[in-house]
């Protein structure tokens, strides 16, 4: 495969994630209401997604290191279709609920392969960098998304959102058929065994490298979570914006994303990845500080939010790229299983936060604001001592190469 080819296949694979759940967000109070369900419920088609997407990736990641990356998003992108269109047609929130669920199963396949796939073929600084313009295709689809969403549910209703979701799952499938050649040069045929299992998440979860950039990996995807799951209820509900303007102000905040990821290969060069990352943490903190302050002395504005959750989002995209292939790094012949345990944590921590703010959703802005400086505050701690001290990969061969 060309390098082009690559890049196009990752950001298509990569943004599934994004697509999945931001093309719906304008339409999530409309379908609560439409539904009967209460916010709370609601709230968990987002979450049990996220978390159905997290746990999978520990089945997904074996599975590919022992038959290879190809039948797996063969399998993945398949269920992910099917899943989408099971969602557009549910009678009731428990059905769209699991529905749900499975969709965030299959696009576990996707994720974790596309973070596979920059190890197979790369090294981790190289690596960083590829992964960087795949993110920045990433954005591009996020960009598009929550203004698609809104018009969609403005002109019709949230199922036809869900439709779109099964098209885009089609069309990735299609391309991996037509265009995708195996990258997993060396199978594993050890890799479903229980004992090898075991032992290889053992040897990742005590790898200093994998923990330090996972802990970043997992802070600023919490970040970006709060804001996601908090920002249609609050912008819409509490501050009075329409699902068009929403959808805009979504579109921007993938916009200072992008120009992240952009900022991130200009920067990887001329610093490093730890010394880009210490700069990213600079960033992050800023926004989350930024963003907190007015909301604890009672201001309630999108003036006061979207400025600080630019430069989080800024930070953010320097985050990720170094972040997810510095994880796997380490793991040249397990790559499968340590970007599966990386995204399991992500998304850990994703549940973790949405399941609180089920509970904690109060009518004012302080559940995302303080939600993401906690985050930021978390980003910056990782960035600042666990990245710095072992963010230089040594390579890990799996137990059973």
């Amino acid at each position: 495969m060309s390098a082009g080819t690559v890049v196009l296949l990752l950001s298509l694979l990569l943004g599934l994630q994004p697509i999945t759940t931001d093309l719906y967000l304008p339409a999530l109070p409309v379908l609560s209401s439409s539904l009967g369900a209460p916010m709370a419920q609601a709230q968990l088609t987002l979450s049990a997604l996220l978390l159905a997407f997290g746990v999978s990736q520990l089945v997904w990641g074996p599975l590919s290191d022992r038959f290879g990356r190809k039948p797996v998003l063969l399998v993945g992108l398949g269920a992910y279709a099917l899943a989408a269109v099971g969602s557009t047609l549910a009678p009731n929130i428990a059905a769209l609920i699991v529905w749900r669920t499975v969709q965030g199963a299959a696009m576990g396949a996707a994720v974790m392969c596309a973070r596979a796939i920059v190890r197979d073929l790369y090294a981790p600084t190289q690596g960083a960098r590829v992964m960087s313009k795949a993110l920045s295709g990433l954005g591009v689809i996020a960009l598009l998304s929550p203004p698609l969403g809104g018009l969609l549910s403005e002109l019709f209703n949230w199922r036809a959102a869900m439709l779109v979701l099964a098209l885009f799952g089609a069309l990735c499938l299609g391309l991996i058929v037509w265009r995708f050649e195996e990258t997993l040069q060396r199978k594993n045929p050890q890799a479903l065994q229980v004992t090898t299992l075991l032992s290889t998440w053992r040897l990742i979860l005590r790898n200093p490298t994998f923990l330090a950039f996972s802990a970043l990996s997992a802070a600023s995807y919490g970040g970006l979570f709060t804001f996601l799951a908090a920002s249609s209820f609050v912008f819409m509900n509490v501050l009075g914006l329409s699902k068009t303007q929403y959808g805009a102000l979504m579109a921007l905040n993938s916009l200072a994303y992008v120009a992240g990821t952009f900022l991130c290969r200009h920067w990887l060069p001329r610093f490093g990845v730890r010394r880009a990352l210490k700069w990213a943490g600079m960033l992050s903190l800023a926004g989350g500080t930024l963003m907190a302050a007015p909301s604890l002395m009672g201001v309630q504005s999108i003036w006061a939010i979207m400025p600080a959750q630019l430069l989080f989002m800024l930070g953010h995209g320097i985050h990720q790229p170094c972040s997810q292939s510095g994880a796997v790094g380490p793991f040249p012949q397990a790559a499968g299983a340590a970007s599966a345990m990386n995204g399991f944590l992500m998304m850990l921590a994703a549940f973790a936060m949405g399941s609180w703010l089920g509970g904690h959703m109060d009518g004012s802005v302080k559940p995302l604001t303080l939600g993401v400086w906690f985050w930021s505050g978390w980003i910056a701690l990782s960035a600042w001592t666990g990245v710095q001290k072992y963010g230089e990969p040594v390579p890990n061969p799996s137990p059973n190469p």
